[in-house]
């Protein structure tokens, strides 16, 4: 672990580097350490420093996946909106709600397969984005910055 000076471009006049580590288990981790020691783990912040936005490709997305994405967010719709029209409806209220599930459905396959026809090919696959940090910082409001590098280094797991 390395021990950066104790301040830096992240921390601002009220805080101060305790430690950067390269992940946020480790992160948590130390932060979990504080406050098993009795530190009062509120005064401290975790920073994720030069963070980049991370794409992954989950599969091909085909005309037959857009339909079938389209139409299960379109039947979870129709439920919600079943569900609420069948608090207003005496009798009948399952049909009601089996109604705007199925006319959800068929509208969200209808709106899924126009919107990934109108992409015209230029993304024919599904991902998920997320931001990825190369380190993370655990700052520590300044006035509390010896206590915390005090219970850290008593709570040092032994090797």
């Amino acid at each position: 672990m390395s021990h950066p000076s104790p301040l830096s471009p992240t921390a601002s006049a009220h805080y101060q580097v305790l430690r950067t580590v390269p992940s946020y288990d480790e992160a948590q981790r130390l932060v979990d350490r504080l406050s098993d020691a009795g530190f009062p783990v509120e005064h401290v912040r975790l920073v994720g420093t030069d963070l980049r936005l991370v794409e992954q490709v989950t599969g091909r997305m085909t005309y037959g996946k857009a339909a079938l994405y389209g139409a299960a967010s379109g039947a979870w719709l129709g439920l919600l909106i079943g569900l609420l029209l069948g608090l207003f409806t005496v009798v009948g209220w399952l049909s009601v709600i089996l109604w705007a599930v199925l006319l959800g459905a068929v509208w969200g396959l209808i709106f899924g397969l126009l919107g990934h026809a109108a992409t015209g090919g230029r993304r024919d696959f599904s991902s998920v984005q997320g931001l990825e940090a190369s380190s993370y910082e655990i700052l520590v409001e300044a006035e509390y910055f010896e206590a915390a590098t005090a219970k850290l280094d008593a709570s040092r797991p032994t090797t």
